[in-house]
């Protein structure tokens, strides 16, 4: 196996073009992002952009388990928590998700058709991954979340634009629990555009090749897409029930109120009996309340954003989040000393300081 993080490859295909792929090379970490694959990625596609042989890039990850679970949050930690050698120099937490976000925003606003296999883990960065590609496939095996209010930082990497373009309150609901979607959820919510079965990835790919690009109506997207829906009729009988749609009167009634307080209450008092909300539930009540309330914040301050109007705010919430100790302590808590009991900055909801808040929100 190569020891590359990020494995590119360009396939042959019909009339002389070529697909550019993109293979994220981590599979023992769930391929989770990091500085280096960031890097590589905007090189690469910046590359195949100006290359006019390839005509569709595809992007995927090592093994079967995941896409990309989340960003490198390990190395965040160590840049948080170690001392550096000299305080001028920008941090590597600043230059991460200042990368990040550029990355994810050139998927955005690809000139050509960008493949995303979103199978297994698709979580926090990863979703950022996803998110933007023109063409964004889930499988059987897809588990899609925004869970960041667990380690003390919040839905980002542009989820204060796709949250808000879900249907009704899904969107707030989803970030304030860190609840699990499978591939038909990811569906109903506007995060994915097909459901294939993983089995067939690789017959996806060599129907691709098979393609001729330029010759339908609407080029290469409408290429891409013909393929796409082939595959995709015949995976119907592998789709799971979508969970968010059985229950979207239910989230509309716990995500109804003026507050976050009210919303929390809300949640709180949820008496049934079903595993998924009970879960959700147990997950809110165990967050930071500060990522709660940036979450909520966030989520409204940006609902008439535009993408890159949500990126700058995020950036430089994210860039506060590295200095405030919430985002750091969350992640000792879960993955450094796995203790599972984080000392939060404030114990409660109602105990959370506006003015505090208010610091991640006002340009230093």
């Amino acid at each position: 196996m190569s020891d590359q993080v990020v494995i590119f490859e360009e396939l042959e295909a019909a009339g002389g073009s070529r697909i550019g792929v993109a293979r994220l090379n981590a599979p023992r970490a769930m391929n989770a992002l990091s500085l280096e694959m960031i890097h590589l990625l905007k090189a690469k596609l910046d590359q195949w952009a100006a290359d006019d042989t390839i005509d569709a890039v595809w992007l995927e990850g090592e093994g079967d388990k995941a896409l990309c679970a989340g960003g490198d949050i390990v190395a965040l930690y160590r840049d948080m928590t170690e001392p550096r050698s000299d305080s001028r120099a920008v941090s590597e937490g600043d230059r991460f998700f200042t990368d990040e976000y550029e990355l994810d925003y050139q998927i955005h606003t690809y000139p050509k058709p960008f493949i995303v296999w979103g199978n297994g883990v698709v979580m926090g960065g990863g979703i950022g991954l996803m998110s933007g590609g023109s063409h964004r496939v889930v499988t059987e095996h897809s588990r899609v979340a925004m869970p960041e209010v667990s380690i003390g930082l919040y839905p980002d990497v542009g989820a204060g634009w796709f949250l808000n373009k879900m249907p009704g309150r899904i969107g707030l609901f989803l970030g304030l629990t860190g609840a699990r979607m499978n591939g038909a959820d990811a569906l109903f919510t506007g995060l994915a555009d097909r459901f294939i079965r993983h089995d067939m990835r690789e017959e996806v790919k060599q129907a691709l090749q098979q393609s001729g690009f330029a010759g339908l109506e609407g080029g290469a997207h409408a290429a891409v897409s013909k393929v796409l829906r082939r595959f995709e009729e015949g995976s119907r009988e592998a789709m799971p029930q979508a969970v968010v749609r059985e229950h979207f009167d239910v989230i509309q009634a716990l995500t109804d109120g003026d507050s976050l307080v009210d919303v929390v209450d809300n949640l709180s008092q949820y008496a049934g009996e079903d595993p998924w909300l009970i879960k959700a539930v147990k997950t809110v009540a165990a967050a930071s309340p500060a990522s709660l309330t940036l979450t909520w914040q966030h989520y409204h301050d940006t609902l008439h954003d535009s993408l890159s109007q949500v990126f700058d705010k995020e950036l430089q919430i994210s860039k506060r989040c590295l200095k405030m100790g919430e985002f750091a302590e969350g992640v000792r808590a879960l993955l450094i000393d796995k203790d599972l009991k984080p000392r939060w900055h404030f114990p409660t909801l109602k105990s959370v300081d506006p003015e505090w808040i208010d610091r991640f929100f006002i340009e230093p």
